[in-house]
């Protein structure tokens, strides 16, 4: 399957192959281990970011992932509270929420592919803006409240029950 060529003419030799490879990775959906049960409601979602892509992120006013969330990305409707989780220093940022609803390439150039220019890294995205600054939690303190899979991994849809703990403890953690 051929899911999308910038290349029309001449020069798709190499571009060809990494666009017909069946099923890349990056367009697969999220297995179901990763995906909130179909009888929960999404409470909330988690974005996650590095301390490269983190001043982007606040900066755009724009949160983003790989395109196999796009589905997931999608029920986010405005209002939603979000998260964000810099896995470079484990710790948990909000309070945010979606100011628009989730789409794909809302801003193609944000979090531009070197390779693919005009394509981002992260096309799930969506708009956001904080809803209350508060200080970042510490891994071992948001952990516990989060639904694990593979070992350390967590979801990132989170239920309605995970986000009220959430928030909870953003609000005994205080402000900056």
């Amino acid at each position: 399957k051929i899911f999308w060529n910038n290349n029309q003419g001449s020069s798709q030799g190499s571009s060809s192959k990494l666009l017909s490879s069946s099923h890349d990775k990056r367009f697969r959906s999220l297995p179901p281990t990763e995906m909130l049960p179909r009888n929960e409601t999404l409470g909330g979602y988690i974005f996650v970011c590095n301390n490269d892509t983190m001043q982007e992120d606040l900066k755009r006013q724009l949160f983003g992932l790989p395109q196999r969330y796009r589905d997931s990305v999608r029920a986010i409707q405005p209002g939603l509270p979000l998260f964000l989780y810099n896995y470079t220093t484990h710790q948990l940022h909000g309070i945010f929420e979606a100011s628009s609803f989730g789409g794909s390439n809302i801003d193609p150039t944000a979090w531009e592919d070197k390779k693919c220019r005009g394509e981002s890294r992260f096309p799930a995205q969506v708009r956001i803006r904080i809803r209350k600054q508060c200080k970042p939690l510490e891994e071992d303190s948001f952990r516990p409240v989060l639904h694990h899979y593979d070992g350390p991994k967590f979801r990132l849809q989170l239920s309605v029950p995970e986000v009220l703990e959430l928030l909870d403890l953003f609000t005994e953690n205080g402000s900056p």
